[in-house]
């Protein structure tokens, strides 16, 4: 194929693979659409399931609320000035707050004011019952004494095209797919229809290149000595062009690290598949196994002839259950025989754990020792002798931390159990200092299948004179 005849119809930048992404490399994208013409957007996928869990905890929301103004603060003057749209998901607990923290944020900058869409209906509990979601999967349910706190359903693209079409410069969604971001911005553009299976599997590849940001660049594909990736510090984000043929040139912008290529490109098509013929996304189920990868050289990779079969029945969503307590305590043990000293203070942990607190759960490690590759209970033998112990690290080492872990409904049990830790200061072995100890809420995740009649969207517009 000749690539010169080929016509740009829209272009998508990714300005965020997840809500705690590098800021500076969006403004790089951004400058970039601005320099071009045409159908231009600029997405940020901030909402992962981690996420999702984290902000059931206000002073969480709050620190990824004032990421996502940080991140905006940086390309609304830029975006707004060469009229390049934005679609994100940093919506997740108030939509309708964010928006209007958009508008407040548009002045301060002095900024046009834009108009706001809001997409919501991932918000399952806004509507059902817990019990009523709960009984719609049996294998979604979480422990006995576990509750149901947020339920979010993935969302698919049209209501963000259809945010786009009522003339929204920024989309602001809840939970929807990843790939969604990028297939909303292509249906408006190319008006596309619900049964138009092909188009909507060109248009959720190209998302699912780019939502993991960097990944493709080669961020998530660096291994020193296997596969090396010039100047990754500064490493770009990517921008996807969707062509009037429906295939897919993914590039980044000039003058950034990192590297776009066959390989990086065929390891992100690949990332979080599980099957290649029958990718499931709300809007159309996405075969990728006869995709072609054509490197055009210099940073830039054509990817074509995806498939779409008629989209599934039910989607899926994330849901959080409130599962009490989680406690962590370190305390280092350094210089001669050190190890020897951690394994003892371990030794006395689950000793007095498994006496004072026999119902809790207690996971003791040496970081970096035996911590990555391990059982939920961490080192549970220091006897050499019992062959029990698959220990990497020398008996000469001279710097070992011990990290004792917990959980319970209780707070206060779990706070009682970490003070065994601090108490080690003078009741354990010799030299142990640097204490730290943390507790938190504990947020589980369980998927589940939601029929599609449960979930009813809605498109808010937030006007440019009033921000309501």
């Amino acid at each position: 194929m000749k690539t010169h005849l080929m016509k740009t119809h829209l272009m998508v930048g990714g300005g965020a693979g997840f809500a705690g992404d590098r800021i500076d490399a969006a403004v790089a994208v951004a400058r970039d659409l601005a320099a071009h013409s045409g159908p231009r957007f600029l997405i940020f996928e901030t909402l992962a399931e981690r996420t999702l869990a984290l902000s059931q905890d206000p002073a969480a929301r709050e620190a990824r609320e004032h990421m996502m103004l940080r991140r905006l603060r940086e390309v609304l003057p830029v975006c707004l000035d060469a009229g390049v749209r934005i679609v994100g998901n940093f919506g997740s607990w108030n939509p309708q707050q964010t928006a209007r923290k958009i508008h407040t944020l548009s002045r301060e900058l002095g900024c046009r004011q834009p108009r706001v869409a809001v997409v919501i209906g991932d918000d399952l509990l806004s509507h059902q019952t817990p019990d009523d979601i709960l009984n719609l999967s049996v294998d979604a349910t979480g422990t006995a004494n576990d509750t149901l706190i947020a339920a979010n359903v993935y969302l698919g693209a049209f209501p963000i095209a259809q945010a786009l079409d009522q003339g929204a410069d920024i989309v602001v969604t809840g939970r929807v797919a990843d790939p969604s971001l990028v297939l909303g911005p292509m249906i408006s553009a190319l008006a596309l229809q619900e049964t138009d299976w092909d188009a909507l599997a060109c248009g959720t590849l190209a998302g699912h290149l780019i939502e993991c940001g960097a990944q493709v660049c080669g961020g998530y594909f660096a291994d020193p000595g296997l596969k090396e990736v010039p100047d990754l510090a500064w490493v770009g984000f990517p921008i996807v062009e969707i062509t009037d043929t429906l295939e897919c040139l993914v590039r980044k912008p000039e003058d950034t690290g990192g590297r776009i290529d066959r390989h990086t490109v065929t390891e992100q098509l690949l990332y979080e598949i599980h099957d290649p013929a029958a990718y499931l996304t709300p809007d159309v189920v996405l075969d990728i196994s006869q995709v072609g990868v054509t490197d055009l050289g210099d940073n830039r990779v054509l990817v074509s002839q995806a498939r779409g079969l008629p989209r599934p029945d039910t989607l899926k969503a994330t849901l959080c259950f409130d599962a009490g307590w989680i406690g962590e305590a370190e305390i280092s043990y350094a210089g001669p025989n050190a190890r020897a000293r951690a394994l003892l203070a371990i030794d006395i942990i689950r000793s007095r754990g498994t006496r004072l607190y026999p119902d809790m759960p207690l996971r003791c490690d040496l970081i970096g020792v035996l911590s990555a590759f391990s059982s939920a209970e961490g080192i549970t033998q220091t006897n050499d002798d019992q062959g029990t112990e698959p220990l990497s690290n020398p008996d000469g080492a001279n710097d070992v931390r011990v990290r004792v872990a917990t959980s319970e409904s209780d707070r206060s049990r779990v706070e009682a159990l970490l003070g065994e830790v601090e108490a080690l200061y003078t009741t354990g072995p010799a030299g142990g200092g640097g204490v730290r100890t943390s507790v938190q809420r504990r947020i589980t995740t369980a998927s589940a299948s939601i029929p599609r009649d449960y979930v009813t969207t809605q498109v808010l517009m937030f006007g440019q004179a009033t921000g309501e």
